[in-house]
């Protein structure tokens, strides 16, 4: 699968790709990485990128001219290309959403600085808008990290034990349950002395009980839907 950073700063995603399962998907050719820098299309003698709000308003938006022209350029390439800019204003990335983005085969992610990026070129390129939590970072490019490493690891091949992905949170809508490692005994803490005897249903059922009682704890909104779909 392919991934495009649409960004100002490509230096800031490269180096999460150095390193871990990402590095190895994308030397086993699962992944492949590339940029997309609107500053390469400016028409600016300065290869100015900004510009100041009409209308007045503290702060520079990205200018449309570049990143128009930067998307166009990208689309002509890649029809099946589909665009993501990641902004506040967009609907809550998921677990769901990020299965879905995996069946894509090239997926382009638009990362925003300064104070946004003009409206006009989000109405005119935007396939979807993700947010990825409610807080405002200095720029996009963290959430689009987020958002492929989470895409990635979907994709067959890129984890060594695929039977992992069944029992993560936000399966079912729960969240993982409690897991535990050696020694069964760390200070005044044991391990659920069930997980020590090896009967895998049974331990399989604790584990689904605690999944429940975690999620309606931590997440009483992912607990309300898990139970409205039984």
């Amino acid at each position: 699968m392919r991934f495009t950073f649409v960004t100002l700063f490509p230096q800031i995603v490269e180096g999460y790709f150095g390193a871990s399962i990402l590095r190895r998907a994308l030397d086993a050719g699962y992944l492949e990485i590339d940029f997309l820098n609107p500053r390469d299309y400016s028409k600016n003698r300065y290869r100015k990128v900004d510009d100041a709000m009409v209308g007045g308003g503290a702060g520079m938006l990205m200018s449309p001219q570049p990143l128009d022209d930067a998307l166009k350029s990208l689309r002509g390439d890649s029809p099946q290309a589909r665009i993501v800019f990641l902004s506040p204003v967009g609907k809550p990335f998921r677990q769901q959403d990020a299965k879905r983005l995996a069946g894509e085969k090239h997926l382009v992610l638009v990362a925003g600085r300064y104070e946004g990026i003009d409206e006009r070129i989000v109405e005119l390129h935007a396939d979807e808008i993700f947010s990825v939590g409610d807080a405002v970072l200095t720029g996009g490019e963290l959430p689009a990290m987020m958002i492929c490493d989470a895409v990635s690891r979907l994709i067959p091949g890129v984890l060594g034990n695929a039977d992992s992905l069944s029992i993560e949170s936000f399966e079912e809508e729960l969240l993982e349950a409690p897991s535990f490692t050696k020694p069964d005994e760390f200070g005044e803490k044991r391990v659920i002395s069930e997980f020590l005897k090896g009967n895998h249903s049974k331990i399989a059922a604790i584990k689904n009980r605690m999944a429940w009682s975690k999620t309606k704890y931590f997440r009483p909104d992912l607990y309300l839907r898990a139970k409205a779909k039984q």
